[in-house]
């Protein structure tokens, strides 16, 4: 698409360098769901892969780039699944990978990034403090810094979802994609807008989270205070301009939903999916539950982006 930073045939081409592991998720319609959300919903599983989330596909291509490149060592900044995801790219290429993350991170994620082998930092704050922190990693280490969504090696490595959609048959009225850095967004958009513009392309943010929505409304880069959501994946403050200027060329809308409809989105996908997922998962799930009558008669797809929780947490949430 003219406009944007990506390229449809990188995009083609970054499935013959990710692992196979984290092509061809499964789409399917679940219909178990439809009668509580009023709508046709099939449901792009993410979390069937051995990081359980989507950024796989982003740090297979940025580790491959970099290998070829004759990079030794990487860094960068997340709130869990990214950093997870490039321990394990890094691993099966040799490079050291350094992570840095907020103290109040999902435990979780942050054992399971030590465990795939990656040197982890703690820091104070939150996932913006990680993102200025591993800048200075880079900097004063003389390492790469991969940027999450600013790296557009991360939203075409995403894109080949939407590549998989695209070809998907039948085909689909709208696709609600979780909205936090832009990646998944951004890289998903552009190859609907390119290859199936019939689609509806709808993000989706937490009202505690809202930045890069309101980014996108006010068609400006729009920062907020301290977030407040259990949607730790999706968490940011700080919109990045560039990411936001490919947003504005891909996505048809934004949407905020509650709290109390993330935690009826998870607790659907537990009961009538069979899916323990994150919060950021389940906010597809979530904007139907908010409006109804937009998606009523549609079919809609729901990417489950991460699956990567606290149990504890998880139990608390759904149970409650």
């Amino acid at each position: 698409m003219q406009g944007t930073r990506l390229d449809t045939g990188r995009i083609r081409a970054a499935r013959r360098v990710i692992d196979p592991v984290f092509l061809d998720t499964p789409l399917y319609r679940c219909e178990a769901l439809e009668p509580g959300l009023g709508c046709a919903v099939s449901i792009k599983l993410e979390t069937a892969n051995p990081v359980r989330s989507f950024k796989g596909r982003g740090t297979e291509l940025a580790a491959s780039l970099l290998a070829a490149r004759g990079s030794t060592a990487v860094v960068c900044a997340s709130a869990g699944n990214l950093g997870q995801a490039l321990a394990w790219s890094g691993r099966n290429r040799g490079l050291d990978v350094t992570v840095v993350a907020s103290r109040s991170a999902t435990a979780a994620k942050l054992d399971r990034i030590r465990a795939l082998g990656a040197r982890l930092e703690l820091v104070d704050g939150d996932h913006e403090s990680a993102r200025d922190r591993a800048a200075a990693v880079a900097r004063y280490d003389g390492v790469r810094l991969l940027e999450d969504s600013l790296d557009v090696e991360t939203c075409e490595g995403a894109a080949t979802i939407g590549l998989e959609l695209a070809g998907a048959v039948p085909s689909f009225d709208a696709v609600l994609i979780a909205l936090g850095g832009g990646a998944l967004a951004t890289g998903v958009g552009h190859v609907l807008k390119a290859l199936a513009p019939e689609v509806e392309v709808i993000c989706v943010q937490p009202l505690g989270a809202p930045a890069m929505t309101r980014s996108w409304h006010a068609r400006r880069v729009v920062t907020t205070g301290p977030v407040r959501t259990i949607a730790d994946g999706v968490a940011g403050r700080r919109p990045l301009p560039a990411v936001l200027d490919d947003l504005l060329l891909v996505a048809d809308d934004a949407v905020l939903v509650r709290e109390e409809s993330i935690v009826a989105g998870m607790r659907m996908l537990l009961e009538h999916a069979g899916l323990v997922v994150e919060p950021s998962a389940a906010l597809g799930v979530a904007a139907v539950l908010e409006d109804r009558d937009r998606f009523a008669g549609r079919h809609v797809v729901t990417v489950v982006c991460g699956g990567n929780v606290d149990a504890d947490a998880y139990l608390g949430w759904v149970g409650g």
